[in-house]
């Protein structure tokens, strides 16, 4: 599984036009992802004080674009690589769907449901 970070606002309306469309789509060529270990880098230089977002969690076997695992953008000394997706994903790839909110120190963590699951 790969874990996509939007608001709920952008989910809600992708999904009855069955698919959803990052900006970065159009800006980069591709959705940003991420996995499990690393989906609170993004979050937490990315998203401080947001508390509209949603984790979209994608069975990368249910996309009919391409996935690459590549270095962060910007890249980073020492960054981990990051699942990108090179085209619109389809609300059937999206298996679940998680309310994603800052803790109370105002980092991000994976909502319990998802850190319980194996890698």
């Amino acid at each position: 599984m790969i874990l996509h970070i939007c608001t709920e606002a952008d989910w809600a309306a992708a999904r009855p036009g069955g698919e959803y469309r990052a900006a970065s789509l159009a800006e980069a060529g591709f959705v940003h992802c991420s996995d499990f270990g690393t989906v609170h880098l993004p979050a937490d230089r990315l998203y401080a004080g947001r508390t509209d977002l949603v984790l979209l969690c994608i069975d990368p076997a249910l996309l009919t674009v391409p996935v690459r695992w590549e270095p962060a953008v910007p890249p980073e000394d020492g960054a981990p690589w990051f699942p990108h997706v090179y085209g619109p994903i389809s609300t059937a790839a999206v298996v679940s769907v998680h309310a994603f909110p800052p803790g109370p120190d105002g980092s991000f963590r994976l909502p319990p449901e998802l850190a319980a699951l194996p890698g």
